[in-house]
């Protein structure tokens, strides 16, 4: 699998996790009466597991309560071969990525790759041609490329989706970049695959932005924040994100994706397995 570097340039996916010890909202874990249906998890996040004996690493993921998958290429060698192996053990390929510009070529071959993964959901994890802060030229070519990309998604069978950071919430003078992306994309071509950590991480509310762009969310990256000035990544049910109030939001809106994503991973299956541990129990 590749990196994240590697994935934000070749357009596949990928990200990273950890584990740290439980701290604030694993006491919630129990309360309410709700519960996730299903959960999945993005593949670079045992990137370096999937490196060998891919079939062990993901039947294992299984046996830790995922039952979805966020993958840009298939493992071993066809997609018919990962396909039926992921229909036997029970994970379902539901996203993956797609770069982002103008090529349109480029773009068509990578979306009939997906389409041989069987997957819902065409993901762009920087939907920008800078590095940003973000300007309001940057955010109207943005959003002129994610309109043109949600077409041509569509025409292909597929949705778009584009995935945020923390960037899109410094402000440009004229509000934020976020807000200008969800305003000015056609809902009906473009999604968003809103990364709780990085909204929360920029000084938004992830569970106010669910409440005033409804029906845009159809995924949701799931990662937990470090309490203190660090803010750093963590794996859910570890930090400081009230992930309870997001999915009973989320759940309320009919949102059936749920994506566990960690940067910086030390450890990917332990935090795949803490996890799955958190998202199995977690109450709402």
């Amino acid at each position: 699998m590749l990196s994240r570097r590697s994935f934000l340039q070749k357009s596949t996916v990928a990200a990273a996790a950890a584990v740290t010890t439980p701290i604030v909202l694993n006491s919630l874990a129990c309360s309410g009466v709700h519960k996730l249906k299903n959960f999945g998890f993005i593949s670079g996040i045992i990137g370096k597991e999937l490196e060998g004996d891919w079939k062990a690493v993901l039947k294992k993921t299984v046996e830790f309560g995922f039952s979805e998958i966020e993958i840009g290429d298939y493992l071993g060698n066809s997609a018919v071969e990962f396909l039926a192996y992921c229909k036997e053990i029970g994970l379902k390929p539901v996203a993956g990525g797609i770069g982002f510009g103008t090529e349109t070529d480029e773009t068509s071959k990578r979306l009939d790759a997906l389409n041989e993964l069987g997957v819902k959901y065409a993901v762009t994890y920087w939907p920008w041609l800078t590095g940003g802060p973000f300007t309001l030229a940057d955010c109207r070519q943005s959003t002129d490329i994610l309109n043109s990309l949600g077409s041509l998604c569509r025409q292909k069978g597929l949705t778009l989706c584009w995935h945020n950071h923390d960037k899109e919430f410094i402000s440009m003078g004229e509000g934020f970049p976020f807000d200008f992306l969800m305003n000015h994309t056609d809902p009906a071509l473009v999604k968003c695959e809103m990364d709780v950590y990085w909204v929360k991480k920029g000084g938004g509310d992830p569970l106010a932005l669910m409440k005033k762009y409804m029906n845009r969310f159809p995924i949701l990256h799931i990662k937990d924040m470090a309490p203190g000035a660090s803010q750093d990544f963590e794996c859910p049910g570890n930090g400081i994100i009230d992930f309870p109030s997001i999915f009973s939001e989320a759940v309320s809106q009919g949102i059936e994706h749920y994506m566990v994503e960690r940067d910086n991973v030390p450890d990917g299956m332990a935090c795949l397995q803490s996890s799955g541990e958190y998202l199995s129990n977690i109450r709402f």
